[in-house]
């Protein structure tokens, strides 16, 4: 990474020279997340060339914000973050809750993208809230302009450690079909909107299996901010 220096001594200004670059943040922040594996980062992280994250986690590692682990038995590499980048959590925290309550909503999730926002709902299932039985539950996106893919199945298995999302008919009969648009389900799983606010208002619509509708607050949990106090909310 070489760039022009600010310059200063200022340490805010030091910081930024490490953590500016683009991606750098939204790739710590998927290893916050507990995410490992290249291509899954490369997914939670949205809008980035497998080019550029290769770049980016090198000079992240030269940095000392990454390590790089290679089981050599399997072929297998991990990223995880170092101590170092563990301890800019508190800073992370401070950032997220800020932009929730000084960014306006409507702002903040104008960029929403349909394949992201289903990459974050994977995560944020509840298996216990759900049928002890296959659960297939099918999004439609109803964005404007369409979506690459506007139908995303959701395929939750008894024991899996994660629902198996499929931008292709997986050929399983759907339980639940869910309509809505990447900005209204990004609103609710950040706090921004609730999923009757949603309904209400138009931009959520739930057919099929009734338990499944009506759990839906359950089954899909939301952000660990969402219970932050002043978050702007979803005009």
């Amino acid at each position: 990474m070489t760039r022009r220096p600010y310059g200063l001594i200022c340490p805010i200004s030091l910081a930024c020279e490490i953590l500016e670059p683009r991606w750098t943040i939204q790739i710590l922040t998927e290893l916050w997340n507990g995410t490992t594996r290249f291509n899954d980062i490369r997914k939670g992280v949205g809008n980035i060339s497998t080019a550029l994250l290769s770049r980016r986690l090198k000079e992240m590692e030269a940095l000392g914000l990454v390590e790089r682990i290679e089981d050599n038995a399997t072929g297998t590499i991990d990223y995880f973050r170092t101590e170092k980048a563990i301890n800019l959590e508190p800073a992370m925290n401070a950032l997220a809750e800020w932009a929730l309550c000084n960014i306006e909503a409507d702002i903040a999730l104008s960029g929403a993208d349909a394949s992201t926002v289903m990459w974050v709902v994977r995560r944020m299932i509840v298996f216990a809230e759900l049928p002890r039985r296959r659960a297939v539950i099918r999004f439609h996106f109803r964005d404007d302009p369409p979506p690459k893919y506007p139908h995303y199945w959701l395929v939750v298995e008894p024991g899996a450690d994660f629902p198996e999302i499929c931008s292709l008919d997986p050929g399983r009969d759907v339980d639940l079909y869910v309509e809505t648009g990447a900005v209204s389900l990004g609103a609710i799983i950040e706090g921004r909107s609730s999923i009757e606010r949603e309904k209400e208002r138009g931009r959520l619509f739930l057919s099929g299996d009734p338990g499944l509708a009506r759990s839906m607050d359950r089954w899909l949990r939301t952000s660990v901010y969402a219970a932050l106090e002043g978050i702007d909310q979803l005009s």
